[in-house]
C-alpha cells in the first residue's frame, strides 16, 4: 500500500467517531437479536404444543393417527377423519389452483399488455390480503347457494357415475372448502411462479423463437422446464397455506367428521377442529388431543415449508447450486 493510501486510511479512521463504532456494534447486535427471536419463537411454539399434547401422545400413541373416534363422552379420540379431510381439501385446492396460477403467471409475464400487468397483478395479490373470515362469509352467502343450486347439480348429472360426485349437493361440505382454499392459495402460487418466470433468461426465449418455435412451444420447451423447480416450490408453499387454514374452512366445511368419497358430504380438517373445539373442551385429555392435532399440523406445515425452501432455493451439489436443466434443442 502506498504512503498516500495509508494516510487516507488513517485519516478516515480518525474521523470515525465513537458513536459510529458503537452504531456498528449496535446494528450487529440488534439484527442478531431479531434472528434469534424468530428461532426461539419457533422452538417455544413447538415445545408448548408437544408439551400440551404429551398426555394424548402417551395415551393413544401413533394409533391416534389411524383412529376415527372423537368422543368427548368416552374420552376416545383419533385424528384419522381430520387428516383425511385435510388431505382431500388441500389436494383438491392445489389441483384447481395450480394450473390457474401458472396461467395467470404466464399471462402477466408474456402475454398481457404492459399497461395491464401491474393492475392485474395487484388485484390478484389483493386476494391474499382479504381476511379469511370474510372469504368464509362469502362462501356461506354466495358460493354455498351457487354450489347447491347450480354447480353441484351439474356435477352430479354429468359425473354422478364417479364416486366424488355422488349424493345430494349441499351448501356446506368438502367441495365448498376446496373452492375456498383455492381462492386463498392462488395468490401465493401465482406470485412465486410469476417471479420464477421473470428470471428466465431472455436469450433462451429469443433463441427458441429464432429457431422457429411458436410462443406456445417456447413456453412448453423453455420456460416451463426452466421454472419447474420453482413451480413445485410454489405449490408446496400453497399447500402449507391450505393445510393450516382454519376460520374460512370451519365456516363452509360442515364440521361433521367422516371418511367418505363424495365431495358433497360434510367433513372436517385438523385446523378446523382445533379452531372449533379448543375453547369448549371439557376434559384434560380432550385438550391434549386437540393439541395433538396441532402437533400433527405443525409437523406437516414445517416439513412443507422446508421442502419448498429447498426446492425454490435449489439444492447445493458439490458446492454448486443446481439449476433446472435446459431442454434438448434449446439454445445453451
Amino acid at each position: 500500500m502506498s504512503a498516500t493510501a495509508r494516510s487516507e486510511t488513517d485519516l478516515t479512521s480518525a474521523r470515525r467517531s465513537l458513536g459510529d463504532r458503537l452504531g456498528d456494534r449496535g446494528l450487529h447486535g440488534l439484527t442478531m437479536l431479531a434472528a434469534a427471536i424468530c428461532v426461539v419463537t419457533v422452538g417455544l411454539i413447538a415445545y408448548k404444543v408437544f408439551d400440551q399434547a404429551g398426555s394424548a401422545i402417551s395415551t393413544f400413541g401413533l394409533g391416534f393417527l389411524t383412529s376415527s373416534q372423537w368422543n368427548p363422552v368416552t374420552n376416545q379420540f383419533g385424528a384419522a377423519d381430520f387428516i383425511f379431510g385435510t388431505a382431500v381439501t388441500t389436494a383438491g385446492a392445489l389441483i384447481i389452483a395450480t394450473p390457474l396460477s401458472i396461467a395467470i403467471a404466464l399471462y402477466l409475464t408474456e402475454l398481457a399488455p404492459r399497461f395491464l400487468r401491474t393492475p392485474i397483478a395487484t388485484l390478484v395479490e389483493m386476494l391474499a390480503a382479504i381476511p379469511s373470515v370474510v372469504i368464509g362469509l362469502w362462501g356461506i352467502l354466495v358460493m354455498g347457494p351457487f354450489i347447491q343450486d347450480h354447480l353441484g347439480p351439474w356435477l352430479h348429472s354429468a359425473f354422478g357415475w364417479f364416486p366424488l360426485f355422488t349424493g345430494s349437493p349441499a351448501q356446506v361440505g368438502l367441495l365448498s372448502a376446496i373452492l375456498v382454499l383455492t381462492i386463498m392459495v392462488i395468490p401465493i402460487i401465482s406470485a412465486v411462479t410469476r417471479e420464477i418466470f421473470a428470471t428466465c433468461p431472455n436469450e433462451l426465449k429469443e433463441g427458441a423463437l429464432a429457431l422457429g418455435a411458436t410462443r406456445w412451444e417456447m413456453v412448453r420447451l423453455v420456460m416451463l422446464p426452466y421454472a419447474r423447480n420453482g413451480i413445485v416450490g410454489a405449490v408446496i408453499l400453497g399447500m402449507g397455506r391450505a393445510v393450516g387454514e382454519a376460520i374460512a374452512v370451519t365456516q363452509v366445511i360442515g364440521g361433521t367428521a367422516g371418511i367418505h368419497a363424495s365431495l358433497f358430504g360434510s367433513g372436517d380438517t385438523l385446523a378446523s377442529r382445533i379452531a372449533s373445539q379448543y375453547q369448549g373442551a371439557t376434559s384434560n385429555i380432550q385438550i391434549s388431543s386437540i393439541a395433538y392435532l396441532g402437533a400433527i399440523l405443525l409437523v406437516i406445515a414445517l416439513i412443507a415449508n422446508v421442502i419448498a425452501r429447498l426446492i425454490v432455493g435449489g439444492v447445493r451439489v458439490g458446492g454448486r447450486r443446481t439449476r433446472p436443466a435446459v431442454p434438448a434443442g434449446a439454445p445453451a
